[in-house]
């Protein structure tokens, strides 16, 4: 690519990020546009962020943490000044809080992907991946939704991504800028904040708490195991073409109530610790990828089944107990 050899992650303390950058400086073979490079993880460190996830790469001489807001046009530009590539996993993300705070999800998805991407420019950046989400399409009655499918998001949340989206796409078209746009459905595994609905479910159950589960639970989402995600993006980013979207579908949808039978029985909990509470509002049924586009770039996850994953995760949050109970303590604080 050129003589600076830095990838800036932002967001790179939080569940996706700190896996990504745990993946590619365990496997840096699979980064193949650099014989060696170094590893930026911006991150505020605001709730869901934590240092914890990356304790044990922190003596990696390959990898720096700076501790700032994407919002800090200042700041940004100084780190993207030795960058040839950067990756966009900052964001407010959990749809219940945007529900609750729409602008503080417009400030750190919207204008923060701004202040990124406008660095990014004039530092003449050789690669931008916007990472975002598939419920920019909306709920999805019946098919898949390919990467020209129609933008209509339900929640702040869904709409301050598509508005991030938009604005990647415009810098790509205006500026010649090479961006290229992830989308990937609902991701899961280790040191995920448990305030989403597999790490809370798996917390909750391991202390005999309720699990409290949205209407009848009839809600479809497909799943992808976090460290498939990270290996697409690197993919991406090392292969998609500049101005393009890649779906990263993990082809494993599941209703809700089902998940949460199959953590309960994984666990030996009993089905009664179900609680069925009110819908949230503007809640989408079915969230579904068509993921051709990547796989055509000659992608595939590991084959290991969806319930082996799910095992996996579950055995990775009764392992690391110290981890989230430190974390559920806070969340209570805030609901």
């Amino acid at each position: 690519m050129s003589a600076r050899r830095d990838i800036l992650v932002t967001g790179g303390a939080g569940f996706i990020g700190s896996n990504f950058i745990r993946h590619i400086l365990r496997h840096p073979s699979r980064v193949k546009s650099f014989r060696r490079f170094n590893v930026v993880n911006l991150d505020k460190l605001t709730y869901s962020g934590n240092p914890d996830n990356l304790r044990d790469m922190e003596r990696d001489p390959r990898y720096r943490f700076v501790r700032g807001d994407i919002c800090d046009a200042a700041l940004v530009r100084r780190l993207m000044k030795n960058c040839a590539v950067a990756v966009n996993f900052a964001a407010e993300s959990h749809v219940d809080r945007s529900i609750k705070n729409p602008l503080e999800f417009i400030r750190t998805n919207v204008t923060g992907t701004q202040v990124l991407l406008d660095a990014a420019k004039k530092a003449g950046v050789k690669k931008f991946v916007q990472i975002s989400t598939d419920e920019v399409y909306g709920s999805v009655s019946k098919g898949y939704c390919d990467e020209a499918a129609p933008l209509n998001p339900s929640s702040p949340y869904a709409a301050s991504k598509t508005a991030a989206d938009l604005l990647a796409r415009s810098y790509y078209t205006t500026y010649k800028m090479p961006v290229v746009i992830t989308r990937s459905s609902n991701n899961f595994g280790p040191y995920q904040y448990p305030e989403k609905i597999m790490p809370l479910f798996i917390t909750n159950a391991l202390t005999d708490k309720r699990l409290p589960l949205y209407a009848d639970g009839s809600n479809v989402r497909d799943w992808i195991y976090v460290e498939d995600n990270c290996d697409a993006v690197l993919y991406v980013m090392e292969k998609g073409a500049a101005g393009q979207i890649y779906n990263i579908g993990g082809a494993n949808e599941v209703r809700n109530i089902v998940l949460t039978k199959k953590i309960l029985r994984i666990l030996g909990k009993p089905e009664k610790l179900i609680k069925y509470v009110a819908d949230r509002p503007g809640h989408d049924k079915r969230y579904a990828l068509d993921s051709y586009k990547l796989y055509k770039l000659g992608w595939r996850p590991a084959p290991e089944s969806f319930d082996k994953k799910l095992e996996r995760t579950v055995e990775w949050y009764k392992r690391n107990r110290k981890w989230w109970q430190r974390l559920k303590k806070k969340q209570e604080k805030f609901w």
